[in-house]
């Protein structure tokens, strides 16, 4: 069965701009370098309406929840077009709700996991690289390897703090699924 290609635009355009937001979420959560040409971009692409929700919605200490917001609603348009698009029956709005939010933690994990195998592979390749790519990545994921060193420090310069992290994001996102039903 052919996919319908409007179907497939709306899921693909729709999904890379979420996956935006949420990076902005994340470099502003890791304190990511602001003047990255990187971040820059993500800045530029999603400030318009980060701003907008900002004012209405407080920080919650040092989390600014207004790109999260904004990634969940940008979920959750791109579901109800796709409802409408496909001509299915409108489910329950709380039910869409919810699946938005758990796409947007599905999404956190899932960059996470790529960033912290990209960590990894950029440790041994190119250590201490210049280029914004890289050190975006390492800034992304240096407070989640922190976090992972107070469970089980380096053993004799060898960190095992990845493997901890990709066991817990496996577990997290294993019982993601379970949620929704």
């Amino acid at each position: 069965m052919a996919q319908d290609p409007i179907v497939l635009i709306i899921r693909t355009l729709g999904e890379m701009y979420a996956f935006i937001v949420v990076m902005r979420f994340l470099l502003q959560m890791s304190h990511a370098d602001y003047y990255n040409p990187i971040s820059q971009a993500i800045a530029r692409l999603t400030n318009v309406p980060v701003v907008a929700i900002s004012r209405a919605v407080p920080r919650v200490g040092k989390l600014d929840l207004a790109a999260l917001l904004y990634a969940i609603f940008v979920k959750l348009v791109v579901l109800l077009l796709l409802v409408l698009v496909t001509g299915m029956a409108m489910p329950n709005i709380l039910h869409i709700v919810l699946l938005a939010a758990v796409g947007v933690v599905d999404a956190i994990l899932t960059i996470y996991f790529w960033a912290v195998l990209a960590s990894v592979i950029i440790s041994w390749v190119a250590p201490g690289s210049y280029h914004p790519g890289p050190q975006l990545i390492q800034q992304i994921t240096e407070p989640v390897f922190n976090l992972a060193r107070k469970v089980i420090p380096p053993i004799g310069g060898l960190d095992l703090s990845p493997i901890l992290i990709f066991i817990v994001i496996q577990i997290i996102q294993s019982q993601l699924g379970r949620l929704l039903y």
